[in-house]
């Protein structure tokens, strides 16, 4: 009876401890870095999009120690939630209202089924030139010199 016992609880000890070290954040831009250190210029080690789920090894400060596809490294937090974040309510036909989370996250950008029924709904709206937007590229060392020769922030 004893030896059952210990099994169960020792079972129960580490499924318990499993599910509470494996804290998991979703991406919620569209495109976001996954770099080498927690610097915004670090190099990037690879590209994440749009709710791809980061497993959280430990938070330093306003970043996050990520893992994702077995490639370690930091993300701010201003690029992941904590949570799972659906936006059906937006696009499902019906008198629903966005919840904060579903504003915020349609501020970042259009998913595909919001943007088709957006375009459905307005079909006289050029999005050629938002395209053209999205499809614009500057890359870190672009935009860093921007930065330092405007003086906006230090050299780092």
């Amino acid at each position: 009876m004893s030896t059952r016992l210990f099994f169960i609880s020792f079972i129960f000890v580490i499924t318990t401890s499993v599910s509470i070290s494996a804290q998991t954040v979703s991406v919620i831009t569209k495109k976001n870095s996954i770099r080498e250190s927690c610097r915004f210029f670090a190099p990037v080690k690879t590209t994440v999009h749009y709710s791809d789920l980061l497993e959280v090894i430990s938070q330093e400060g306003d970043w996050f120690q990520v893992k994702f596809k077995e490639i370690q490294g930091c993300i701010h937090k201003s690029a992941v939630e904590e949570k799972s974040i659906s936006l059906s309510k937006i696009v499902s036909s019906g008198s629903q209202s966005a919840s904060d989370d579903e504003v915020a996250i349609a501020g970042k950008g259009f998913n595909p089924q919001v943007e088709s029924a957006y375009k459905r709904d307005n079909p006289g709206l050029n999005f050629q030139a938002v395209n053209r937007i999205e499809n614009y590229n500057v890359s870190d060392s672009a935009l860093k010199n921007f930065i330092q020769s405007g003086r906006l922030i230090s050299s780092d």
